[in-house]
């Protein structure tokens, strides 16, 4: 039997089904010599090697839900529909999500059960789908939406990453994502390499957030506040200045765009090794936050979070 003609939700710019099987398929077969990341590490994991995410070619999910916590645009009052990778193509000394990214708790799926979960979350009412740490895994999430946009799924798609996403990556991407949520980690490449084993980590970051607003342009919101489509771009402040936060916040504001939804987070505590590497074994002082939305004030950025 052939399935229904797909149509585009009202005032969706998605690509169609189909198109999007054969990105899928596309970004399937980058994985035999892996180039979906900052890493570019071609591994070949649908023959089992694992490369810097330490990841196959199927995605694990460590669980899913409607996520009240996230910025407000997101989470609105019934929840962004988040779903949690496992495994990380970033390898932070201090990640808040250690136990996801590092041990991978959770069952490994196929693009069916990945659609299952998307169409479940738009059944409880989310607004938006919410794919957090999805570098490593966009061939299944890929054909997952394929998938789902067949059986009626309309929610806005959330990317919600790292921010170490090669260019291969987001060309698959566009046109398929609705908001993209970055990181912007660090300034500096050595800091990059010594705290996130990702010495490329500025250059890379400063590509993939161009093209990421390119392709999306500043958040928009509908009028209840509620983001439709756009970038908003998260940056967590480090004790000691780690972050170099007054050069990514100049970097947005002048490569960017002033109007950039910036989410500058002051929630930094020691997780994972970060009891090991000081100051990442401290919280922040209230005045290194203060700091930081003096930068931004300094640089023009008018919509904090």
């Amino acid at each position: 039997m052939r399935s229904a003609i797909w149509q585009a939700p009202p005032g969706s710019v998605r690509l169609g089904p189909d198109r999007i099987a054969r990105r899928a398929a596309r970004a399937a077969e980058r994985l035999r010599a892996c180039t979906l990341c900052g890493h570019r590490c071609r591994a070949d994991r649908v023959a089992g090697a694992r490369g810097n995410c330490e990841t196959g070619d199927r995605a694990v999910v460590t669980s899913f839900g409607a996520h009240r916590g996230e910025e407000r645009p997101l989470s609105g009052w019934r929840g962004s529909g988040t779903v949690f990778f496992g495994g990380c193509n970033l390898h932070c000394l201090y990640c808040q999500n250690w136990e996801i990214s590092r041990s991978r708790p959770g069952d490994e799926v196929e693009p069916h059960e990945l659609a299952d979960i998307f169409l479940e979350l738009q059944t409880t009412g989310c607004h938006n789908l919410n794919l957090v740490s999805p570098t490593h895994v966009i061939a299944p999430i890929l054909a997952a939406l394929a998938l789902a946009l067949r059986r009626g799924f309309q929610l806005p798609v959330v990317y919600n990453t790292g921010g170490y996403d090669s260019p291969e990556a987001l060309a698959l991407l566009d046109g398929v994502v609705d908001i993209y949520m970055p990181d912007m980690k660090y300034a500096d490449p050595a800091t990059g390499a010594r705290l996130s084993r990702a010495e490329h980590y500025p250059r890379i970051n400063g590509v993939a957030v161009r093209e990421m607003h390119r392709q999306v342009g500043d958040l928009v919101l509908d009028s209840d506040g509620i983001a439709r489509r756009g970038l908003l771009v998260r940056h967590l402040v480090l004790p000691g200045g780690l972050a170099g936060t007054e050069e990514v916040l100049r970097f947005v504001a002048e490569e960017i765009s002033r109007d950039t939804y910036m989410n500058l987070m002051d929630q930094y505590r020691p997780c994972g090794e970060a009891h090991q590497h000081p100051p990442l074994d401290r919280r922040l002082h209230p005045q290194e936050y203060r700091d930081a939305v003096e930068f931004a004030h300094r640089y023009g950025l008018r919509r904090l979070d």
